[in-house]
């Protein structure tokens, strides 16, 4: 094993911005992502059928389809679609689909966005009767009892849960090394590989940052739920003396 070559400027270097591109694709589609999925949870628990139904086969297809095969679809079917290209140049929003980091990106975001879509429908729909009962005695409207009491509680129920959303979605933009263009950690272990015929080294390499990234964003998680969801932690009832 030649770890020396791993640990070269370049090579470092191509670390560095693999690191850049993975960040920047895991904040920028859970961002994006938990504003859909918001949107997405209030129209499966609305009172409206269609939009139930709507969204829901669109989770249905989102968590029914491997993340590989979207990415696929969005950059070698959608992205390659003869009157898409015919507007690249002129057309929004159809000028960012020649750009590879966008079509990524869209799959990424509307990956988490079905996922989480679901996760806080379900935290929504698991609200306390008491908790909206209480709001309405003191006066709130459905809209106010929502915006209040029902999406700050669903939100914090659905930490643990989002937590290993997000450490998956991390561990999903190694699949952006499947779009040429695109530089990612797995991107860049792969070029070394390349280059060096040093496969060992440069995937453990890689590896070993995202177990870092992981480890970093589980501990993050852990103190918002020390932070947010402590009154649901068990309490010791043993009587002193």
């Amino acid at each position: 094993m030649d770890w020396a070559v791993i640990f070269r400027p370049e090579s470092l270097a191509l670390y560095g911005q693999g690191i850049v591109t993975t960040l920047w694709l895991l904040s920028s589609s859970l961002i994006i992502g938990a504003v859909l999925a918001l949107v997405f949870a209030l129209a499966l628990t609305g009172p409206s059928m269609l939009l139930r139904r709507l969204v829901g086969a669109y989770t249905f297809v989102i968590r029914g389809t491997p993340l590989l095969i979207q990415v696929y679809m969005i950059y070698y079917g959608l992205a390659q679609l003869a009157w898409i290209q015919a507007h690249w140049d002129t057309v929004w929003p159809w000028t960012h689909f020649k750009d590879p980091a966008f079509c990524a990106l869209l799959a990424f975001s509307l990956n988490t966005a079905g996922y989480t879509a679901e996760m806080l429908a379900g935290a929504i729909r698991e609200t306390s009767a008491g908790e909206i009962e209480a709001g309405q005695a003191f006066g709130m409207s459905r809209s106010q009892a929502l915006r209040r009491i029902v999406l700050p509680s669903a939100i914090r129920r659905t930490l643990p849960a989002y937590s290993n959303e997000v450490v998956m979605m991390l561990h999903s933009t190694s699949l952006a090394s499947a779009v040429p263009g695109l530089l990612d950690v797995t991107a860049a272990a792969s070029r070394i590989y390349s280059d060096f015929y040093l496969p060992f080294e440069a995937y453990l390499a890689a590896a070993a940052i995202y177990l870092c990234a992981s480890f970093c964003l589980i501990g993050l998680f852990k103190l918002a739920d020390g932070r947010f969801l402590a009154h649901l932690a068990p309490r010791n009832n043993t009587d002193r003396p």
